[in-house]
């Protein structure tokens, strides 16, 4: 963790709030999306000043970016939003090029260069091709570019899919070591039920708001909100705003307040471990008895065989599973060492009757290695 997020995790008192957010980010990943620029005469062109003035202060910015599908659908005619995959794919495969071409021109005049940078989830979820992606993002940022990250809609099919731009920027920050996250959006903040802006979010706060979901207006928002949380757990402060608001960015950079904030939490997961809690798919459960539950929750132990009760799904050796407890709950996700057959063989057996079953090796056997486990979630789900 660098040293700006070590000091944006300290303190929390309401008095060192300005303080706190007056931290030097000089890594900085703005999300915006479609509704919000399209609002906007030249909404790209404002964003791109704010960038490139604040960029004079030596911060590097990674803007991700939704308006392709939108503008593909005005220039080949189409009057709503297509349903139907091969349309939307057509429609972005036309805008992308002129959503470019608009943070090209825009960023050229503050001095900047744009580079178009198109990922799927299936670029990130393998670890390979994510490393590759973070190697070319640093690249690019180190030569004073600026990233422009959006959803590779073209290709993209529902398994390679993100869900929406929100959780991609969530992804995007641990991937280019960021250490603030701004997601702008069409209001003030996250709103309350009485529609006051919550100018700071904690945790036990926006569980009850995720929960309640009419606490949160549309389900845009939901998806912000859970984005936000995932990103502070890679050590980034993150700040829901108006993208409207003149100058929005500055005013954040300044420790103004602006929007809802979202501290970093206390201890930050290692990039291994966020790419394992929120960017692989879990492809499967293991259950657990309650007195593995115990042990695994405590972060300090693999997941042994004797603890399993039974499994759901098929996933193969190195997939993401969920670790269940027997009434549902989610106690962590890991990568799983054996195939769903094979967990379901071991189930409940040590000593003797894992021999019988796996030979003289079964004394060696983990079902999830504690080094590929994570139990700090921030969006633990329930069967």
């Amino acid at each position: 963790m660098s040293d700006t997020r070590h000091a944006a995790a300290k303190g929390s008192s309401p008095n060192a709030t300005s303080a706190l957010h007056r931290a030097s980010w000089r890594r900085v990943v703005v999300k915006i999306g479609s509704s919000s620029l399209a609002g906007e005469q030249d909404g790209v062109g404002q964003l791109a000043e704010q960038v490139a003035r604040l960029s004079r202060e030596r911060r590097s910015f990674v803007i991700v970016s939704s308006g392709a599908i939108a503008i593909g659908c005005e220039r080949l005619g189409y009057r709503t939003r297509p349903k139907d995959m091969g349309k939307l794919q057509a429609a972005a495969a036309a805008g992308q090029s002129v959503l470019m071409r608009r943070y090209d021109e825009a960023l050229a005049q503050g001095g900047l260069v744009a580079a178009q940078v198109l990922l799927t989830h299936g670029d990130l979820a393998d670890r390979e091709r994510l490393n590759n992606a973070r190697e070319a993002l640093g690249a690019l940022i180190d030569a004073g570019a600026v990233p422009i990250v959006n959803e590779n809609d073209t290709v993209a099919t529902e398994e390679i899919r993100f869900g929406d731009n929100d959780q991609l920027a969530a992804m995007v920050v641990p991937l280019v070591g960021a250490d603030l996250l701004v997601l702008l959006t069409d209001v003030d903040g996250v709103l309350d039920d009485r529609g006051r802006r919550i100018r700071e979010m904690t945790d036990e706060v926006a569980l009850a708001q995720l929960s309640n979901r009419n606490g949160l207006g549309s389900g845009g928002m939901a998806s912000k909100v859970s984005a936000a949380r995932k990103a502070s757990q890679s050590g980034a402060s993150v700040v829901i705003a108006p993208a409207r608001r003149p100058g929005v960015l500055g005013e954040i950079l300044a420790g103004k307040d602006v929007g809802t904030r979202f501290r970093p939490t206390s201890r930050a997961l290692r990039a291994r471990k966020h790419w394992i809690a929120y960017t692989l798919r879990p492809r499967g459960d293991v259950l657990l008895d309650a007195g593995a539950v115990r042990a695994v929750s405590s972060g300090r132990s693999s997941l042994l065989p004797v603890g399993v009760l039974g499994v759901r799904g098929e996933f193969n050796p190195g997939d993401a599973v969920r670790l269940v407890a027997a009434d549902g709950s989610e106690v962590a996700r890991g990568l799983t060492r054996l195939g769903a057959m094979d967990v379901a063989r071991a189930a409940g057996k040590k000593g003797r009757d894992l021999e019988l079953v796996f030979g003289a090796h079964a004394a060696e056997i983990v079902i999830v290695h504690k080094d590929d486990l994570v139990t700090e979630l921030a969006d633990k789900q329930t069967s």
